[in-house]
């Protein structure tokens, strides 16, 4: 039988890799999407045809956040716009930042794993996102692994750990290994607006499409690689 693992899996990019390399590693994984009240549910979807094409178990879960305080929840905080890659990392913190959103999520995924007796739990969290978002820091992501370890049943018998593969890769290496992988990036979504193609203005875009530049691969929402 097969080791479980929960994947945060929120339908962009770097989960759907993430999902891919614990597949890769012989994982049984359980993915687990949330509806917290963003502005737009369009990775939502994708998320689960992300999960479908890698033969992985998909759950909803529904919450709500909406008390704003970003971006991503609140339309009268406008997206970041027009930033170049260099102005995005040293923007600081965006707005764009949901507060504490990745340990409310890795808080469910935990007691998820508990429940379905998992031995791993996955998030794509990688070091361009840490720049600017606090809870995406191998620092954070390191203390919440510590959390897990001791305040959790299986965390103390040994067995419950989190693991952030994408820690220290940029997003070109990330492409490369969701390429070698067979990730089908065309399910992913990546954009804040929630558009079906790259709309290569907020900082997601811009990043998603230097990412593939660098790559040297052909991002399959857009026509022609950009940068």
């Amino acid at each position: 039988m097969k080791d479980k693992a929960v994947i945060l899996l929120s339908g962009g990019l770097d989960s759907a890799v993430t999902l891919f390399y614990a597949v890769k590693k012989g994982y049984d994984c359980y993915c687990l999407s949330f509806d917290y009240g963003q502005r737009h549910c369009a990775e939502l979807e994708q998320a689960r045809r992300i999960a479908n094409a890698a033969e992985a178990e998909f759950r909803l879960v529904k919450l709500d956040m909406s008390w704003g305080g970003s971006a991503l929840i609140d339309e009268a905080i406008g997206l970041p716009v027009g930033r170049s890659p260099e102005e995005i990392k040293r923007g600081g913190v965006p707005v764009t930042y949901v507060p504490a959103r990745n340990t409310v999520f890795l808080s469910i995924a935990a007691s998820f794993a508990e429940a379905i007796a998992a031995d791993r739990i996955f998030i794509g969290a990688h070091f361009e996102d840490s720049s600017g978002y606090p809870d995406c820091r191998k620092e954070y992501l390191e203390a919440f692994n510590r959390v897990v370890e001791t305040g959790t049943k299986r965390g103390i018998e040994g067995d419950l750990r989190l693991e952030f593969p994408l820690i220290d890769k940029s997003k070109s290496e990330i492409i490369r290994l969701g390429h070698s992988l067979g990730v089908p990036f065309q399910f992913t979504r990546s954009c804040y607006a929630g558009s079906e193609k790259p709309c290569m203005e907020c900082d997601s875009c811009v990043l998603r499409a230097k990412g593939f530049s660098e790559a040297g691969i052909a991002d399959p929402l857009l026509d022609s690689i950009l940068f």
